[in-house]
């Protein structure tokens, strides 16, 4: 069962980071219009391009946990990106997590707890 904890959390900390990566890339792009140069400024976003490898690294080792793992304990283990997420955000981007979102998040780590078991 370790295994599949370990290889879940590797993918979702690739998974999370190509989002914080995302987020980057949007916050430096100009308002969206179908224009030659918001297309060429989208790619050569660098952020952008770190974004679509962290979700190709991610989407490889969700490829190899569906290939070696039941779907019923594989699946939810994809929540643990949720905890990485807030975490990014707090550390990040600072934002402020309200005490509620935090029993969420708990809430969270125990479910994946149950199931890792």
């Amino acid at each position: 069962m370790w295994k599949i904890i370990l290889l879940s959390t590797v993918q979702c900390l690739f998974l999370s980071g190509g989002q914080v990566f995302l987020k980057f890339a949007m916050n430096r792009m100009d308002t969206f219009r179908f224009s030659l140069l918001f297309f060429r400024n989208l790619l050569t976003n660098w952020y952008l391009l770190a974004s679509g490898l962290c979700m190709a690294i991610a989407t490889l080792l969700w490829l190899y946990i569906l290939k070696h793992f039941d779907f019923s304990v594989a699946y939810p283990m994809i929540s643990i990106s949720y905890i990485f997420g807030t975490l990014a955000a707090i550390y990040i981007f600072h934002e402020t997590v309200p005490p509620l979102r935090w029993v969420g998040i708990f809430l969270i780590m125990a479910g994946v707890t149950l199931i890792a078991k």
